[in-house]
């Protein structure tokens, strides 16, 4: 594709855009992300089969992404394709300004929110064995991560997310709280250097087949504080960017995509 060709992908967020009513279901799960399909239904003041059409839209365009609580499915927010826009389209133009507004605006909220919850979905070229094997095995993942993930994934087993320069550093510690090779596997997190009172976050990969390919969709819930969702939010587009690179490809993208996890 020349730079002159419009992108696929941002060409579906645009035209999902274009719709108040999607717009609106934007700024309701901004309010308050993780809603159902009922919550989302109350105020918007159309029958429930339309409101369903328009989530479907919006997860097409990869705007939100979906997730199963018992019997309810959960809408979150799914940020990075509006990072893209802000990148290619806002940002070179209004940079300084827009920055300088958006720390302001992060401080105010920051009082008002607590215990945020990131939703990201990717779709990757590949089988749910291979997925669950670059996130599990620990030459794997440091190859792409820039840490290897430690542990014999059993439910209850510790794991580690270790540097890769042989020191044996681990920087991320956790308990593996389930594992359902190559479907799911749920993590808790913490800073070693935190103690036992120290803010434990859960981080939930799903991995579903989608067609021809995979839908990885990771749920990073319980961050201490809006300045990390902010920070789990940046590592993981980085991380999951590096993930689908390295499948597809048999390569990362060329940078340390997080060195510090939260």
């Amino acid at each position: 594709m020349s730079p002159s060709d419009p992108d696929p992908a941002l060409e579906d967020v645009f035209k999902a855009l274009a719709d108040s009513t999607r717009r609106v279901l934007l700024d309701r799960l901004h309010e308050h992300n993780g809603q159902t399909l009922s919550q989302l239904c109350d105020g918007v003041g159309m029958a429930r089969q339309s409101v369903t059409q328009h989530l479907g839209v919006l997860e097409s365009a990869n705007l939100i992404s979906t997730v199963r609580r018992g019997r309810e499915k959960l809408h979150y927010l799914n940020p990075v394709p509006l990072q893209e826009i802000q990148e290619q389209w806002i940002d070179k133009f209004e940079r300084p300004r827009l920055r300088a507004l958006s720390a302001i605006k992060r401080r105010a909220e920051e009082s008002n929110m607590s215990q945020p919850t990131f939703v990201y979905t990717t779709y990757i070229n590949s089988t749910p064995e291979k997925v669950w094997q670059a996130i599990t095995d620990p030459e794997l993942s440091g190859q792409y991560w820039g840490h290897a993930n430690v542990s014999d994934w059993q439910q209850g087993s510790r794991w580690e997310h270790q540097r890769v320069d042989g020191s044996g550093i681990a920087d991320v510690v956790g308990t593996v709280v389930e594992a359902d090779p190559p479907r799911k596997l749920v993590t808790t997190w913490a800073d070693p250097a935190g103690g036992a009172d120290g803010p434990i976050s859960t981080v939930t990969f799903l991995i579903q087949p989608y067609q021809d390919i995979v839908r990885l969709t990771v749920t990073h819930a319980d961050l201490a504080s809006p300045t990390e969702y902010a920070q789990a939010s940046g590592g993981w587009a980085a991380v999951l960017s590096n993930l689908k690179s390295f499948l597809e490809t048999g390569a990362p993208l060329p940078t340390d995509p997080w060195t510090q996890p939260s």
